[in-house]
């Protein structure tokens, strides 16, 4: 594997022992040999130069549907209960996997090219082992890293068939995948679970997926943004101690403070996805709660038929719709408004980088430059009329930058993006197929509409 060394950029590292510096980057054997104001580079190596450019980790999109990719802009308008009806009992149901293939992959380049390097991809339209395996392609044919979240589809039930709420997380198609393409947990694309969780099902399936979890140390992540069906779940399921740091929680605004105390107490994490929230009627996003009880935050963009999926929009909203209602508590509490600003802009971007790969599991591999760690490195553009000067260059990302800003991107010591341009060769075909897939989805579901 070739050798780097990124020479003369402002590192914005996110390792608490390193903080931000001047300096050079050797990458080697795919990971981060060292960092280091100045570094000789080995006679063999590829030269950076990142003088006038910011080099960051790449971001960590917590949370997203990227089997949506071909849908975009079709819930823009949509409230949560408008949403499932539409997409889950509708328009899924149409997918093929061929679909999923290109939605996967081109929404995962989409993410490479905005600057993510590692994505939480939580596939819950997978009605076959072909669809599944079909998503699986896609990412990994992308060079991203993904952690895939095997989920479970929610279509109407057909007569005699019971609701998707009742039925479990399918052992048998898990352990296929854990015993063959997903068996290991070092490779660019790992496996974790989609589980429907108290919120979405009744306790029996949940006892059984969180036992399932537990049993193949899986993470499971679990959507919980309206009444919960089982509205005692987590309490019962403390008391067996299925509880622990491998769970995570997307959303979770309707959770009552003990179960949040209980929650976080017990490790789980959490993964806000402020813009869907505030649209489709969710309630406050979590984050206000969470800081303080400590709990563990991570940051997604959720569903790409909805809204944008590039990191800089979702950390720049979530910081700011967190500030916003900080705010008003103030006005509603005191008459007035805040004497200091209650987040800063650094810990927002903890929320889409290293926070973002421990709540994936991968903290100990990306999320931050720190030595010994995977080479996922993004390069932005300081220079450009929109950033420069950079004073601050935590508040530049996430404030200032944006997805034209994304000069280089390299995933484990791999670059996938160069000079400002995706590194994918057949990209304008694969983009043509998303739209024929596009077309056909949207035309089928219309026809059976239309028949209804």
């Amino acid at each position: 594997m070739r050798e780097w060394v990124i020479r003369g950029g402002t590192i914005v590292s996110m390792d608490e022992g390193l903080g931000d510096l001047k300096g050079d980057i050797l990458v080697r054997d795919g990971r981060i040999a060292a960092i280091a104001p100045t570094l000789e580079a080995p006679a063999d190596a590829d030269v950076i130069d990142a003088r006038g450019m910011i080099v960051m980790p790449g971001f960590v999109n917590a949370h997203m549907h990227t089997w949506q990719t071909g849908l975009r802009g079709v819930a823009a308008d949509w409230t949560i209960s408008q949403y499932l009806r539409a997409i889950h009992a509708g328009l899924a149901t149409h997918f093929r996997a061929e679909d999923i293939y290109i939605a996967n992959l081109t929404g995962a380049l989409n993410q490479i090219n905005c600057g993510t390097t590692t994505l939480v991809d939580w596939c819950h339209n997978n009605p076959t082992p072909g669809h599944t395996d079909a998503a699986l392609d896609g990412l990994q044919q992308s060079g991203i890293r993904a952690l895939f979240l095997h989920g479970s589809p929610k279509p109407d039930p057909k007569p005699g068939q019971k609701h998707f709420s009742e039925v479990p997380m399918p052992r048998g198609e898990v352990e296929r995948l854990r015993r063959g393409p997903m068996a290991s947990d070092d490779a660019l694309v790992t496996m974790g679970l989609a589980i429907l969780g108290p919120g979405m099902s009744v306790y029996d399936v949940c006892d059984h997926d969180f036992r399932l979890a537990r049993e193949l140390d899986m993470i499971a992540s679990m959507h919980v943004s309206g009444p919960m069906l089982t509205p005692d779940g987590f309490e019962r399921l403390a008391a067996l101690s299925l509880l622990g740091s491998h769970l995570n929680v997307v959303h979770g605004n309707v959770l009552t403070d003990a179960q949040l105390d209980l929650l976080v107490d017990a490790g789980v994490s959490f993964s806000v996805t402020a813009e869907v929230e505030m649209q489709m009627s969710f309630g406050r996003p979590l984050t206000g709660r969470l800081r303080r009880r400590g709990g563990h935050i991570s940051i997604g963009s959720d569903i790409e038929s909805g809204m944008a999926s590039d990191m800089f929009t979702v950390a720049r909203m979530t910081l700011q719709a967190q500030r916003f209602i900080d705010a008003l508590d103030s006005f509603s509490a005191q008459g007035k408004g805040l004497a200091e600003i209650t987040i800063p802009c650094r810990e927002a971007l903890r929320w889409a980088t290293i926070d973002g790969a421990r709540m994936a599991g991968l903290d100990r591999r990306t999320g931050s430059l720190t030595p010994g760690k995977q080479a996922d490195i993004v390069l932005l553009s300081a220079r450009d009329p929109n950033m420069h000067p950079v004073v601050d260059p935590a508040a530049s990302i996430l404030l200032q930058a944006g997805v034209a800003n994304v000069d280089t991107v390299m995933i484990g010591g791999v670059l996938h993006k160069r000079g400002g341009r995706l590194l994918y060769g057949d990209l304008p075909r694969k983009l043509d197929e998303l739209a024929q897939s596009s077309a056909r989805i949207l035309s089928d579901f219309n026809r059976a509409r239309a028949a209804a």
